[in-house]
Formats: structure tokens, sequence, C-alpha cells
């Protein structure tokens, strides 16, 4: 099984930044498509960025030219990049990483953009 830690949340004016890590253990090596999610009260948990073994990327249309997703396979670690941070990105923010026989989640850490 995979475990997974975030990190790196907080609070942050607008047009700040802030860089979340995720690291990976337990069965990193049978990891293959690796994300970030986030979930702001009263709403659905929503796709941010994904990231395959490969390296093909995928950004929600609302973080596009602001976030970056980038992993570091030796390191087993998941980073989200976020600039130009906008109060709407307030949310917990979730790691999540897909094996052929697990769908794993971290614990979430909570990110806000507030002045």
């Amino acid at each position: 099984q995979v475990q997974l830690v975030e990190s790196g949340g907080g609070l942050v004016q607008p047009g700040g930044s802030l860089r979340l890590s995720c690291a990976a253990s337990g069965t990193p090596f049978l990891i293959n498509d690796m994300g970030w999610y986030r979930q702001a009260p009263g709403n659905q948990r929503e796709l941010v960025a994904t990231t395959t073994r490969g390296g093909r990327l995928n950004y929600a249309n609302s973080v596009k030219g602001r976030f970056t997703i980038s992993r570091d396979n030796a390191k087993n670690t998941l980073y989200l990049q976020m600039n130009s941070l906008k109060p709407e990105d307030t949310a917990v923010y979730y790691c999540n990483a897909k094996t052929l026989i697990d769908n794993a989640w971290g614990q979430g850490t909570q990110v806000t953009v507030s002045s």
C-alpha cells in the first residue's frame, strides 16, 4: 500500500505563492499517476493537476498558467507550485496516488488565500 503525507499549506495573501509537497511511502515504486485535488467548504472535491509516471501533465482550467505540478520519482515526492493565488483557491488540498490495485489519498493540507 501507498501512504501519502502532504505539507506546505498555510495562509497567504492574494497574489502570493505557496508550494505544496506530498511524500509517498510504502510501495511508491508501484505508483503510476499522481495528482492534486482540492475541496472547498460546501463543494465537491475537484481535480487541480495530475501527472503520469511518464510526465504527462493535466491541469484544471482554473489553475492553468498559475500552478505547476512536478514529480521527483527518486525522492517519491510530488509538488504543486502555486503562484498568483486567488481567494477562490482557498480549500483543503489533497494528494492522490494510483497504482494498479490502490487509490491512495493524503490527509489534506489547508490553503487559505485572504488579505
